[in-house]
């Protein structure tokens, strides 16, 4: 007999799938990026407004506006298309970033490739609280990330944590190989503050930053002032006229007072020249702070564009000590450190851009470097070389000398005397100052580092670890082999080394011992140590 209820039922519990684990999420950059672009797009927009305004008898405004707002409009479309496509995913071992409007890129970096973390500040987005990050890797140039912009907290977090994630790693490679790794900083050690500009130095600074740029951008706003005024500013026949009308109003003035103006010109040029210069130094150096931190210097600069930028010790390659020449007359000095990473295009970082030699002389010895000492051997460049150069360079001048005798010598004589005589007055000075020259060429090698110098009115020293150099190449050409000299090329990771002139005997001691100190140095224990 059939069960009348049919079979029975069986229960199949229902299978839910799991969800996969959540891996980085992509994250934006801040929407007060779009807002930027915005106000750039305004900014952009000033000139060609202007332009057309002017340039377009009555009808300009009314051509004006619609271009106005026609490239503000397309800027700020293309700066929200760029925000929206932007993203970067913190991972485990890497930072990835993918960005483009028309065409896709996407770039990781591990973080055991990046240097360092600086946050950089330009004007407009500063108002608004936000930060440029930037991670440097060492390839310098286009090869380094950067976002912008974030707001200034969650820089600093991205900042703090890839330097977290980059220290975590080097501390697992560390232990891999059987060294201590680099214990936590729980919390950050005060910094001790190494060298510092107020507005008293800035203003001393600006003194010696003699620049005439304003008159190079009066000369491309020049360019069309034809758009501007009713007479034609390039017509040759218009200044004549001017110079002859005003040279008869000068001297009916009398030599007294055309001294007096003449006097005055100049002093309104170095006026200029030097609010320019003042103009320029306050708005890049306001603020300079150099300080020693537990992750190596950091410097902190500018007023319109803020930049914070870190440099670890152990990146320092070498430092650069230069001046220029009416500074040097008063004692200052530029203090740079030569790195593997780049600062705003530079692979020198400024760290005292306007020094004396006791302030530079403590921040040498914190990145590991001395400054040479009265007990220094110095070698100078070989008297061959001193007169090879100066042969060259006044061979130049009496080929010049040879030029002019041929252009001038269907003019009168008075032209042609005058032309030879400055060429073989220049022919002159170039011999004379490179005999000069060669009692401050020279170079010192000691125990730790290799030291150069070069230049009379405006001295310029290198300094560099001997164990930091990768290479040393000796090169001659044609007449430095017959003449028994070579230059010297130090491979300094980063920067350039290049000792000219040194007599081969020399060059060839100054390599076997720079290989040697290489040769006997473990150089996995000089990175357990830097780690540390």
């Amino acid at each position: 007999m059939s069960d009348p209820a049919g079979p029975a039922e069986v229960s199949v519990p229902k299978v839910v799938p799991q969800a996969a684990p959540a891996g980085p999420q992509a994250h934006h950059t801040s929407q007060m990026s779009v807002l930027v672009g915005l106000l750039q797009s305004i900014q952009n927009a000033i000139i060609p407004l202007l332009l057309i305004s002017f340039g377009s008898a009555g009808a300009g405004l009314l051509i004006a506006l619609p271009v106005g707002i026609a490239i503000i409009a397309i800027g700020t479309a293309f700066s929200y298309l760029r925000w929206k496509r932007l993203t970067y995913t913190i991972g485990a071992q890497d930072i990835r970033v993918e960005s483009g409007v028309l065409s896709r890129s996407a770039r990781s970096v591990p973080y055991e490739r990046i240097q360092d973390v600086s946050l950089e500040q330009k004007f407009l987005p500063r108002l608004l609280g936000l930060v440029a990050v930037k991670f440097e890797t060492g390839a310098g140039g286009g090869e380094d990330l950067s976002l912008s912009y974030l707001a200034e907290d969650a820089g600093e977090e991205l900042r703090q944590l890839v330097r977290e994630r980059r220290d975590a790693q080097e501390g697992d490679r560390v232990s891999a190989e059987g060294d201590t790794p680099p214990k936590a900083l729980d919390s950050e050690p005060e910094a001790e503050p190494l060298f510092t500009m107020g507005p008293r130095r800035l203003f001393t600074f600006g003194l010696f930053e003699f620049s005439l740029a304003v008159f190079a951008v009066l000369g491309g706003v020049l360019q069309y002032a034809d758009s501007f005024v009713d007479f034609e500013i390039w017509d040759p026949d218009l200044w004549q006229s001017v110079l002859e009308e005003q040279s008869s109003t000068l001297a009916a003035l009398g030599p007294n007072v055309q001294f007096v103006g003449g006097v005055l010109g100049l002093l309104g040029l170095f006026v200029i020249g030097s609010l320019t210069g003042m103009v320029r130094v306050f708005t890049r150096e306001w603020g300079f702070l150099l300080e020693r931190t537990a992750r190596g210097f950091r410097r902190r600069r500018g007023l319109f564009t803020r930049t914070d930028v870190v440099m670890p010790i152990h990146r320092v390659q070498g430092i650069v000590i230069g001046t220029r020449m009416i500074r040097y007359r008063f004692g200052w000095h530029r203090l740079r450190f030569v790195s593997l990473a780049q600062d705003m295009g530079s692979a020198s970082h400024d760290v005292a851009p306007f020094a004396r030699m006791g302030e530079i002389a403590p921040i040498a010895q914190a990145a590991g470097f001395h400054l040479p000492d009265e007990g220094a051997d110095w070698h100078r460049a070989s008297t061959r070389y001193r007169i090879d150069s100066a042969v060259g360079d006044a061979l130049f001048f009496l080929l010049a000398a040879i030029a002019a005798w041929v252009a001038t010598r269907n003019f009168s004589p008075e032209w042609t005397t005058l032309a030879v005589a400055t060429a073989l007055g220049f022919a002159a000075i170039a011999a004379i100052a490179n005999l000069l020259a060669w009692r401050f060429h020279r170079h010192a090698l000691d125990a730790t580092q290799i030291m150069a110098t070069k230049g009379v009115l405006s001295p310029t020293s290198q300094i560099a670890t001997r164990l930091k150099l990768h290479s040393v190449e000796i090169a001659q050409g044609p007449i430095s082999r017959w003449r028994g000299y070579a230059t010297l090329h130090l491979g300094l990771a980063g920067g350039e080394f290049s000792i000219p002139g040194v007599p081969l005997a020399r060059a060839r001691e100054v390599r076997r011992e720079v290989l040697d100190t290489i040769a006997a140095t473990d150089f996995s224990e000089l990175e357990s140590q830097a780690a540390r």
